[in-house]
């Protein structure tokens, strides 16, 4: 992973326009050719975080993720931007569609009609073993292909077979916590268990 130069990122930051960031400074960066630079403050040890940086980490899961059919961001680079303070960055072309969270927001109606479509698609990453820890309407997009996608998946795990009912279990509990937090109401929470059981179901 090359090192950027404090003016190449500073030109990022003076051109580009900030879409998230925290405390520690911008997060995800929109730059002038549409490009997005999402960038990685890590908390591991040092040594871990050396030899297996998260922009590094983030690629290869989007690599693994594309491998088996499901829609990521393509990664155009990786990089270090403070390899000191272990602040490392993915360069991507971002993932056309639109997230679930903003759908229910603004469409209740087209978002309930894709519940079925949804729930099948969760039931399909759980059946290739995919424990996506982050799994959470933000995280969902719904691509132009009449599909689903993920973006920000670090956190993702791979499985050498199928979640077992008790990762499946926690998977949903994660996304209950995250509506908890996003005080999101009316949330058709039996309806997406309903339809994820029909999925199941029907892949037998």
């Amino acid at each position: 992973m090359r090192i950027v130069t404090a003016k190449e990122f500073q030109d990022w930051l003076s051109q580009g326009e900030v879409l998230e960031k925290d405390s520690h400074g911008a997060k995800v960066i929109r730059l002038s050719d549409g490009k997005l630079l999402k960038i990685f403050r890590s908390r591991r040890l040092p040594l871990l975080a050396r030899l297996s940086p998260e922009a590094a980490r983030f690629d290869d899961r989007a690599k693994r993720l594309q491998a088996i059919g499901i829609q990521t961001p393509t990664i155009c680079e990786t990089c270090w931007i403070d390899r000191s303070k272990l602040v490392s960055a993915c360069l991507y072309e971002p993932l056309a569609g639109q997230p679930l969270d903003r759908l229910f927001r603004d469409s209740r109606a087209q978002f309930d009609l894709l519940l079925p479509q949804l729930a099948a698609y969760i039931y399909h990453l759980h059946r290739r073993g995919i424990y996506f820890r982050s799994l959470h309407l933000g995280n969902i997009l719904r691509t132009p292909d009449n599909d689903f996608g993920l973006i920000d998946f670090l956190d993702i795990r791979f499985k050498n077979r199928p979640l077992g009912h008790m990762l499946i279990r926690r998977n949903f509990q994660h996304l209950r916590n995250y509506l908890q937090r996003r005080k999101v109401e009316n949330f058709p929470w039996e309806e997406l268990m309903a339809a994820y059981k029909t999925a199941s179901k029907a892949s037998r």
